[in-house]
């Protein structure tokens, strides 16, 4: 549609220049832009995530916190797994529910299928629908290949490759249902350079990127979306207990200077997740400070 607008570009003392122009505008994404309240006072700010539900798994800390964190923030009701420590989990649920938020803690392991399939049915039956799931849950056992036992080599890939099948096909019948869904996978810059010593981990970091490919492809005439994202270093409690000095050499091999945060993370996931991203699957999106350039 065509329409006429008037542009005024604010300045510090409040006074503005004005110009007049013609141009070709998609209204309804107007309804993306959120005006700074210092100048618009009264106006109100959509939340990009509101109305929607969203399940995460490995939501308890790190990067997965800040996912649950920054998804509540942008308006949605929000479920997150756990494996253990029910009281920790249930803790923080009732800490991040406050102020009409929804929030649930479901104890289960990804890894399993049967588990990860209850984890799907229990967000479905209490919110009636499941828009958004992170398959974050993931873990390290790193060894150099030669001294690496069969046991860590499964528990790796069962826990961060096979968990995103269970998770995937455990969402799949409600997306379907509601021609509609965004699926966001954690890989890693790991899964795409490699790493000496994480031979496992590389693997199904670099297995959850041809996943994610392929379930793009499949779902995409459905209007289920499919994306990944390969965060680099990302400082979180884990690397705090790291010796400062190696931790420092680490960022200045960035071209940003500086380790990436949880909410660095969370979001590309807000992104991935909204209406904003809608003519986006199959990619892989890097959260890594230009470590890959």
């Amino acid at each position: 549609m065509r329409v006429h607008l008037i542009f005024h570009i604010l300045l510090d003392k409040g006074w503005f220049l004005s110009c007049f122009g013609s141009l070709w505008v998609d209204l309804p994404r107007l309804a993306y832009i959120r005006p700074h309240p210092r100048f618009h006072p009264k106006a109100t700010i959509m939340a990009l995530l509101q109305g929607k539900v969203a399940l995460i798994t490995g939501g308890t800390r790190g990067i997965g916190r800040g996912i649950v964190e920054r998804f509540l923030e942008e308006g949605a009701d929000v479920a997150f797994t756990y494996v253990s420590s029910p009281e920790k989990a249930n803790a923080l649920a009732e800490e991040l529910g406050g102020n009409g938020r929804k929030v649930m803690a479901i104890q289960s392991n990804a890894a399993d299928f049967t588990s990860a399939q209850t984890a799907v049915d229990q967000v479905v039956n209490a919110w009636g629908k499941l828009d958004i799931l992170v398959n974050n849950a993931g873990i390290t056992k790193d060894q150099l290949l030669m001294r690496m036992s069969e046991a860590d080599w499964d528990a790796v890939i069962n826990t961060n490759l096979k968990s995103v099948f269970n998770m995937t096909k455990a969402v799949m019948r409600t997306m379907l249902k509601q021609r509609s869904g965004s699926i966001i996978n954690m890989s890693s810059v790991v899964g795409v350079k490699g790493n000496a010593g994480q031979s496992n981990y590389a693997a199904s970091k670099a297995g959850i990127i041809g996943f994610t490919k392929s379930v793009a492809l499949e779902l995409g005439s459905r209007n289920i979306r499919s994306n990944a994202i390969a965060p680099g270093f990302i400082e979180t409690e884990m690397t705090g207990a790291l010796d400062e000095k190696t931790v420092q050499g680490w960022r200045d091999a960035i071209p940003l200077k500086r380790g990436g945060t949880a909410v660095d993370v969370a979001n590309a996931c807000v992104f991935l997740g909204s209406d904003m991203s809608t003519y986006i699957t199959g990619q892989t999106m890097h959260v890594c400070g230009g470590m890959l350039t």
